[in-house]
């Protein structure tokens, strides 16, 4: 009887010399058989070459294993954007373990819980972060084993620890013979999202989708060969969005900067001559805001990755006019960070006027190289909502830059996953020529009177006014109304206005229903990527009377 298996699948087998698990562990090793002596790693006096930084990778899974680190244990890190932070992207993975890069920002109670949640093995702890890293294991019944990191640039404090980096990783070979993972569909990393209405979730990433994101994001931005990259991302969040992986990729350089500072980044700029970084829109701004001796110190190209929030146009507009090269994209913790870009159209957008082409650019755009799926539907349904620019609905995506999904938290992650999409949580619309544009998360449409009303539509507008720096908008319960738009503004230095001028401002640029009834002045409160924290602004909009 005749076998009922193609052709093509006999006696044509997967075998060592034709198939390899996909990893960005891979890029490593080719990138130091390339460019050996080029720089991998530049921060403050320290510099490091790509055959030196795998060196010290090598010694760092070698050690880790030493100590026990077995394939698909969990290894902790809290640090700031360092060399021991981007040699960790490919030392805990080289070792078989899974890198959990935690927020710096976090207080002691949520790091103990990460750490017990994700059961890290070890903790490696930037001494900046000690104080933090000591409360948290204070009261853990089996806490990890902390390494101290010591940055000559911080002051040193005390650490929990009993061993620090270097001596740690000169235990271990140089010459240690790591493997690719068993199986790409294995963990590479563990993160944590923000948690801000219970405990954080654990996103559960693999080898096969942080490849795929790392080539996925070389080819989104053009970057070619040995691109010059500034650290102003944490390399915390979302793995840098791929990064670390990336820069093996072409055989770029880490500038690595501490902290996101005005001055810093536009002199690290000058001094090694960057070529890309990526920020918040809040990074944006903040640049745009700088001095003009700032300013003046970039003479070259500079292309700028922005994601988070939605940009507002006139960010993306005033960026340009510096002479940065601005790439939208968007994406999750959930999506190994960005997965869809605003694909530039020259073509059709070169000509238009420089607000209008800023318009093109707020937009979220389209699928990334290497996502399979995504569409904005219905979040019942799931039926797509029509490409009108005006109906709206939830964003979905499905493909390899999904999560394996979340960690111990299996009735979350079905949901997430329902109908064979992720459902993302975020409100958009979808546009005649298939580009989509994100209108609110879910939670933060303002419904007024039965009106939905966009947030960010309102934010965009604020932005506009000639002396506001950060704006940001949330709903405010109203006994007639139900909800009422509540703007947050900060100031731009040496300006002043007041609540009536705001609100005649907008009165005089979008529809009566969607004006804020409430303005308040002040700093706005922010994560560590640069996210306004508006559940703390709904806190402080309901008690303003």
């Amino acid at each position: 009887m005749p076998s009922s298996s193609s052709i093509y699948e006999q006696n044509l087998e997967k075998n060592p010399a034709n198939y390899a698990q996909l990893s960005p562990l891979s890029f490593f090793s080719r990138t130091v058989d390339i460019y050996p002596d080029m720089v991998s790693v530049v921060h403050g006096n320290r510099t490091y070459t790509w055959a030196e930084t795998y060196s010290r990778c090598s010694q760092l899974a070698s050690s880790l294993q030493t100590f026990g680190i077995k394939r698909g244990d969990t290894v902790a890190i809290l640090a700031a954007n360092t060399p021991e932070m981007f040699e960790a992207h490919f030392g805990i993975p080289m070792a078989g373990g899974v890198i959990n890069a935690i927020n710096t920002r976090l207080d002691a109670a949520t790091v103990r819980f990460i750490l017990e949640h994700g059961e890290a093995k070890i903790f490696f702890v930037d001494s900046e972060f000690a104080a933090v890293a000591s409360d948290a294991i204070s009261d853990m019944e089996s806490p990890p084993r902390v390494v101290n990191i010591i940055d000559p640039l911080v002051e040193s404090a005390a650490i929990p620890g009993n061993i620090d980096y270097e001596a740690f990783i000169s235990t271990g070979d140089a010459r240690f013979e790591w493997t690719l993972p068993e199986d790409e569909w294995e963990a590479i990393a563990l993160s944590y999202t923000s948690g801000t209405t219970g405990d954080p979730k654990g996103v559960v990433t693999h080898h096969r989708g942080a490849y795929l994101n790392s080539v996925s994001m070389a080819l989104t931005w053009n970057m070619g060969e040995q691109p010059v990259y500034l650290w102003t991302l944490p390399m915390f969040h979302c793995n840098g969005w791929c990064f670390p992986w990336t820069l093996a990729v072409n055989g770029g350089v880490s500038v690595c900067l501490r902290q996101v500072r005005v001055e810093e980044i536009f002199e690290a700029i000058r001094d090694h001559q960057v070529t890309h970084f990526c920020g918040a829109p809040i990074v944006l701004n903040t640049l745009l805001g700088a001095a003009d001796n700032y300013k003046a110190m970039v003479d070259h190209k500079v292309r700028v990755m922005t994601a988070g929030a939605a940009p507002p146009a006139a960010v993306i507009e005033g960026m340009e006019e510096m002479g940065f090269d601005v790439t939208h994209v968007y994406g999750l913790t959930e999506t190994y960070g960005p997965c869809t870009t605003c694909q530039w159209r020259g073509d059709l957008w070169d000509s238009l006027p420089a607000g209008e082409r800023a318009a093109r650019k707020a937009r979220q755009g389209v699928r990334g190289h290497m996502l399979e799926g995504l569409m904005v539907a219905d979040p019942e349904s799931l039926e797509p909502v029509p490409k009108d620019g005006e109906t709206i609905g939830e964003i979905f995506m499905r493909g390899n830059l999904v999560m394996k999904g979340y960690l111990k938290n299996p009735d979350t992650t079905e949901k997430e996953f329902r109908g064979g999409w992720f459902h993302s949580g975020d409100l958009a619309v979808w546009h005649s020529d298939g580009y989509i544009q994100i209108k609110d998360r879910s939670k933060d449409v303002i419904i007024s009177g039965g009106e939905n009303i966009s947030s960010i539509e309102i934010e965009d507008t604020l932005y506009r006014h000639p002396d506001v720096l950060e704006a940001a908008v949330v709903a405010k319960f109203d006994e007639k109304w139900g909800e009422t738009p509540c703007a947050f503004i900060t100031l731009k230095e040496g300006r002043t206005t007041s609540v009536e001028h705001i609100i005649s401002f907008c009165r005089d640029n979008m529809a009566r229903f969607k004006v804020p009834k409430t303005v308040i002045f002040g700093t706005l409160p922010k994560t560590s990527t640069g996210k306004i924290q508006k559940y703390l602004l709904r806190e402080k909009a309901e008690n303003n009377n």
